[in-house]
């Protein structure tokens, strides 16, 4: 039987220049699909595949961070005396118990292992997730929860993946895989990037995986890779090596890519819409622009 997955790594140190502005005041994964900031889509998937320590990986300029999961007093007594327990509750939800989350500082920007590498003391002797907020998931059953379940039958490490068109593939870090058994794919290597027309395949992975504890061994000795980082896909790669398992998990709903404006952009219309107090002015508004610049 496999242990349980309940601590989860959130990388969060990036500086979210692609969103400057913006960014200049307030982290990125604070910015709102509608009315939820990125952060809090990534808390709430966790929970719901029973995640209870969260680990946030941050940097300088990341306060923000740790105040919008603090308890805010005065705004709460502020909605209860006017009634508006609906708004209450909401904010309640965004609350956070003490303990149950962990901070640590990712002091260089070294990339993603790197950042999942800085929490090796928080992790342990456990599996654990990681999950990239910028990658937002809209899906009946929360991506993770698909993969734990998913886990428990394979064991190892576990990477989330998607198809992508052919001409996409050199932005993604690509798996060399078996066939499917279902949605699992057996792993025999992963290319970071390739070049145009080299991809074994067009399965992609995004930002969510289950890991086992040797894969911060494996960060603590592999060197620097692309861009002159440490690569989490290098010590997934060095599992693979040693003939250990390693699965990729084609999940069941759509990923927006809000490290990207276009993609923000995409997701923030896309759960605008599937909102039944926005979805018909939004859905009107929307006709009429299209007409209007057709």
């Amino acid at each position: 039987m496999q242990r349980k997955v309940t601590k989860a790594i959130f990388p969060v140190a990036g500086m979210g220049t692609r969103f400057l502005p913006a960014t200049k005041s307030i982290p990125k994964e604070i910015m709102t699909l509608v009315d939820k900031p990125l952060i809090q889509y990534a808390i709430d998937e966790a929970r719901a595949a029973g995640i209870t320590d969260f680990i946030f990986v941050t940097s300088r300029g990341k306060s923000a961070l740790e105040d919008y999961f603090d308890d805010a007093p005065e705004l709460e007594s502020s909605l209860a005396a006017a009634g508006k327990m609906e708004l209450l509750e909401i904010l309640r939800n965004t609350n956070m118990e003490s303990g149950a989350i962990s901070y640590m500082r990712q002091n260089r920007p070294l990339g993603l292992g790197h950042a999942v590498w800085c929490a090796r003391r928080l992790v342990g002797d456990e599996p654990f997730a990681v999950l990239l907020p910028d990658d937002v998931i809209s899906s009946d059953k929360p991506c993770l929860q698909q993969m734990v379940e998913a886990y428990e039958e394979t064991g190892g490490c576990m990477v989330a993946a998607m198809e992508v068109p052919q001409d996409k593939t050199s932005a993604y870090g690509i798996l060399d895989h078996d066939n499917a058994d279902g949605n699992v794919v057996s792993v025999n290597a992963m290319v970071e990037k390739p070049k145009a027309g080299t991809a074994p395949s067009n399965l992609a992975v995004i930002g969510r995986y289950i890991l086992t504890p040797r894969i911060m061994n494996n960060l603590g000795t592999v060197k620097r890779g692309a861009g002159g980082e440490i690569q989490l896909t290098d010590a997934i790669a060095a599992e693979i090596g040693a003939g250990r398992m390693v699965s990729g998990y084609k999940f069941d709903g759509t990923r927006f890519d809000c490290g990207s404006k276009a993609g923000y952009l995409q997701a923030t219309v896309a759960f605008g819409l599937s909102r039944p107090e926005l979805r018909e002015e939004l859905s009107c508004f929307l006709k009429e622009l299209v007409a209007t610049k057709a």
